[in-house]
């Protein structure tokens, strides 16, 4: 019989940039992840530092060299959204790659202050202030500019910039989100954040133009699907430059544009996607709407989330039995959840690249992947590229570890870490890995997996 190895190199380009197998065992941006396993056993949660800072300077060179290449003037800026994930370890690695932040929630402005008073951040450090606000939210951002930060709010309503008349700050540069239209096949037609087109010059008039406390620095575009080379895409984002035109007009401070969705990261061995084409077609694209209505073209702000913490992350079980529970359905138990530890798995359908860690040379075979909660909905039988997944044999008492790639965005926050889950899953032990100037790895345990004492906490029982 064909071996795991042979299905998985004749099925994809393998090994990559990022996987390769050296005696049986998988390796992932050069981590032996059977050493990982040996020292903090399963279920495991691991982020690789390096792999956040490679992405940034990826797309800021992508970005850089398409402006070069059609001589575009005007400025790149690069942004983290902090909600694909909030933790320390991540801000300060991404800030290390002289980024920007941009915030949704009311509860991110701590973060912020904690990072400006810790020199993390500057005064010269873009905050954008994004999401619906409520007061809460508007307060922390007066207080913030009050500080004197570098914060752009942006509007999400005609009321919002109301709130920040109580602000001490002599002058505060404002954003405008423009509330787009949502793929054709979607649940409604306009997205429920920003204001609608109609609006947009209306509120600059009314609220903006005549008051010497403010001014439209930004207009804000987000695609809830991402940066993707589709008829929608490209129509949504030039209707959107055209309003910038038809704005800049009128409102010559204006200046800047910030393009959210952000790219998308590999979730299949068979991803394709060529970044550097999209980087080009967009500034091609912008620069063109402007020239045809001699406006100067705008400085960029890019918002990547997923594309900057995403690929750092993989999360590893071990597989703790085999059931077959009719002829032909074969599952393998994990020591974790599905629906806990990957919620997008479950809520999204979400794939993700899964790879067995060990045991390659064993023959393979079709199977189910089960996780501990009494949800039915608790499994991955499928992946990106087909309708099954295969996993090595296993015989007799031996072990086997599998891996999810690419998981570093949202699924904490998704799924609360921490917190209570489903069945009272336990958060699993988290490792954060750096490599060394000698490039060595470094490797610290975040955080034991959850325990009982913690949860009886939450609950009241404490």
């Amino acid at each position: 019989m064909k071996s795991y190895i042979d299905l998985i190199e004749q099925t994809f380009d393998f090994p990559t940039k990022e996987f390769k197998v050296e005696q049986n065992e998988l390796f992932f941006n050069n981590i032996p992840l059977m050493d990982i396993i040996e020292e903090y056993g399963t279920p495991l949660k691991v982020t690789y530092l390096p792999k956040i800072s490679e992405h940034i300077q990826y797309a800021k060179k992508i970005f850089k060299d398409a402006m070069k290449k059609y001589n575009y003037q005007g400025d790149y800026v690069y942004c983290y959204c902090t909600k694909a994930s909030h933790f320390k370890f991540v801000l300060e690695e991404s800030l290390k790659n002289d980024v920007h932040i941009e915030t949704s929630s009311s509860y991110d402005i701590p973060i912020v202050k904690h990072l400006y008073k810790s020199n993390k951040i500057t005064k010269d450090t873009y905050v954008i202030c994004n999401g619906f606000k409520r007061p809460l939210y508007t307060q922390y951002i007066r207080e913030i500019l009050d500080m004197g930060l570098n914060c752009v709010p942006i509007l999400d309503n005609l009321a919002e910039i109301d709130q920040y008349d109580a602000s001490t700050a002599e002058h505060i540069r404002l954003g405008i989100r423009v509330a787009s239209d949502e793929e054709p096949n979607f649940g409604f037609y306009t997205s429920r954040l920003g204001i609608r087109y109609n609006d947009v010059t209306r509120l600059y008039f009314d609220k903006i133009k005549n008051n010497p406390k403010y001014s439209l620095k930004m207009l804000h575009f987000f695609i809830n699907t991402g940066i993707k080379d589709s008829a929608y895409y490209w129509s949504e984002l030039s209707r959107f430059v055209y309003k910038y035109c038809e704005l800049k007009k009128v409102c010559p401070e204006l200046d800047t544009i910030d393009i959210g969705g952000g790219f998308p990261i590999k979730t299949s061995m068979q991803f394709e996607y060529d970044y550097q084409y999209m980087a080009e077609q967009i500034i091609e694209n912008i620069q063109w709407i402007c020239k045809k209505n001699n406006v100067p073209t705008p400085n960029i702000f890019t918002e990547f989330g997923s594309f900057t913490v995403g690929e750092s992350g993989a999360l590893i079980y071990s597989v703790i039995d085999q059931k077959l529970q009719n002829d032909k359905e074969l599952w393998y138990m994990v020591d974790g959840s599905f629906i806990t530890h990957l919620p997008d798995v479950w809520g999204l359908n979400q794939k993700y690249i899964m790879l067995a860690i060990n045991n390659w040379d064993n023959p393979f075979h079709r199977v189910n992947l089960g996780g501990l909660t009494c949800d039915s909905m608790d499994y991955y039988n499928s992946e990106a590229h087909s309708s099954e997944v295969f996993l090595p044999m296993i015989h007799n008492e031996e072990k086997q570890y599998i891996g999810f790639f690419h998981t570093g965005a949202y699924q904490e926050s998704l799924g609360g870490y921490g917190g209570i889950q489903h069945c009272l899953i336990p958060a699993p032990k988290h490792v954060v890995i750096d490599r060394k100037p000698d490039g060595s790895l470094s490797k610290a345990l975040f955080s034991e997996e959850q325990n009982s004492e913690a949860m009886l906490k939450i609950l009241g029982f404490e």
